[in-house]
């Protein structure tokens, strides 16, 4: 048992020390790396330009109401040391004749772009999932038609936590990037949203 022990932790070893450079894909921007925004690695190509008929929502979980107010941005407001749950939906609506197959989202607060924290999400707040990479195809009240993606997020701010500001970075693909040569391969188009944290006493 001892010899296979030894001979497994060699193998583990031979591993990683023979893999190639470790890259970063979406949506791993802005964690991984000090980049600005997915277009440091991607372009924005694809046939989905028209914005006004792109899905980009952000609902209460349990609600389903959207938090969009009118100047088109989102507001998350939610009492200290609460949590809350929204959706983040993402996609195109019915009769769309070339639909995303994959989507990808982050929650970034810029300021902390250079910090060297893992979580780029505003300080002082906890979130348990602020970015994803999903296939198209999810049911969505309100969207049960349209070709989307959709996850939920929960928020917290904790004592130290402050009124913030983020960006919703978001990114309707198709096709797959090549390793090495992220603008390769992938049909995508960028889009971004602003997003308006808000704590309550």
């Amino acid at each position: 048992m001892a010899k296979a022990s030894s001979l497994i932790g060699l193998v583990a070893a031979a591993c990683v020390f023979l893999l190639p450079e470790v890259r970063a894909y979406p949506p791993a921007v802005g964690i991984l790396a000090e980049n600005r925004s997915c277009m440091s690695c991607h372009v924005s190509n694809g046939p989905w330009t028209d914005e006004e008929n792109t899905v980009v929502d952000i609902l209460d979980a349990k609600t389903k109401t959207s938090l969009r107010e009118e100047a088109g941005s989102f507001l998350i407001e939610v009492r200290r040391n609460e949590a809350r749950t929204v959706l983040t939906v993402i996609g195109r609506p019915k009769g769309e004749a070339s639909p995303p197959r994959r989507n990808a989202w982050l929650y970034v607060d810029p300021t902390q772009l250079k910090s060297s924290a893992l979580s780029k999400f505003a300080p002082g707040w906890d979130v348990n999932l602020p970015m994803s990479c999903r296939i198209v195809g999810d049911v969505v009240e309100g969207y049960e038609d349209g070709y989307v993606t959709a996850l939920p997020m929960t928020v917290r701010p904790g004592d130290a936590a402050r009124d913030a500001e983020l960006e919703l970075q978001v990114m309707l693909t198709t096709g797959e990037s090549l390793k090495g040569e992220a603008k390769e391969g992938l049909i995508s188009n960028y889009l971004l949203r602003r997003v308006l944290l808000r704590v309550r006493e």
